[in-house]
């Protein structure tokens, strides 16, 4: 059964063990933890990965089948789950359980996921996807915080908190809270102070600068290297990404030479891609061949060298390089 977020009060009263919760908003999916499950609870909580499910699933079935001596309640948070779950979550429905609360935390799941079917035709059983959040939804999450805390920011602040959040309200959060650190030592904050120390989702790890290099994404990869200021350390982890990646790369493209299902050749690749890796690895496999892919290779074991023997320029190296396919 598939109930929103803004609905989950209507359930407290509501006899389900498990609660499905699945999309690419980290933000909602903690708030409806902490609000909903956690705050107020007196019992035991426990938490999982689902590989620690998986490995030892009998055993955690037993346990959760039998009643705490010490704990009326147990919650259950079980992390990164994916149809791989699906075994496990039968067995407990087949038993009686009393006390028990489990809620599953997922990424975005397709419609052909099992798990999400699952819980989505399933009536003793919900599911919540969490999608972006809004402008009006990131206002709200700014206004309350600063109520909370009694301060006041412009709106032109407002807006570019909330730009630079992409819909993540942890993000939002996140810097919120170090501009009211800085407020302790500042009675004004200004626009100025906010871009130099938000650092927000626009702040690219070194993994996506490299990813969107490989893929050819110019657009991407200046704006990344425009909003981070590199130093000398992340310029050699930023060549060493790139160098283990492309050699991942060359193993793809090479068996892809052979296979011109290119789906079937990230999909049975060793070890397995992740998910959300899927769709940018297929794109660097088709737009390299895998002549090329060699030759960048080799240009990167160069610059690395070239690097380290002129850490000054070292970013102006990497950026010329990777600004230059």
């Amino acid at each position: 059964m598939i109930v929103k977020s803004f609905e989950l009060d209507k359930l407290k009263s509501s006899n389900f063990i498990f609660h499905l919760i699945y999309g690419n908003n980290d933000g909602i999916k903690q708030d409806i933890i902490d609000n909903f499950y956690i705050k107020n609870f007196n019992g035991e909580i426990l938490k999982y990965d689902e590989q620690e499910i998986l490995n030892k699933k009998d055993d955690i079935v037993s346990s959760f089948l039998t009643q705490s001596l010490f704990e009326a309640s147990r919650l259950v948070i079980i992390s990164r789950a994916s149809d791989k779950l699906i075994n496990f979550i039968d067995d407990i429905l087949e038993k009686e359980t009393i006390g028990l609360k489990i809620v599953i935390k997922s990424s975005n799941l397709e419609k052909k996921s099992k798990l999400r079917n699952l819980f989505e035709k399933g009536k003793n059983i919900i599911c919540t996807p969490v999608y972006q959040d809004d402008t009006r939804i990131l206002n709200l999450t700014i206004q309350n915080f600063l109520s909370e805390n009694k301060l006041s920011l412009s709106q032109e602040i407002k807006n570019i908190l909330i730009e630079r959040s992409k819909g993540d309200r942890i993000n939002l959060k996140n810097e919120l809270l170090k501009l009211k650190n800085l407020s302790i030592s500042k009675n004004k904050l200004s626009t100025d102070d906010v871009i130099k120390l938000s650092n927000l989702a626009e702040n690219y790890s070194v993994f996506e600068l490299s990813d969107n290099y490989l893929a050819k994404n110019s657009k991407k990869v200046s704006n990344i290297l425009n909003e981070n200021n590199y130093s000398s350390e992340d310029c050699i982890l930023i060549i060493r990404t790139i160098l283990n990646k492309s050699k991942r790369l060359l193993k793809i493209r090479t068996e892809a030479d052979n296979n011109s299902n290119i789906d079937q050749v990230i999909s049975t690749f060793k070890p397995p891609i992740f998910w959300k890796e899927k769709d940018i690895v297929k794109k660097q496999v088709q737009s390299w061949s895998t002549n090329e892919v060699k030759e960048i290779i080799f240009k990167i074991n160069d610059l690395e060298a070239l690097v380290k023997k002129n850490t000054t320029n070292s970013m102006l190296f990497v950026s010329n390089f990777i600004s230059n396919y």
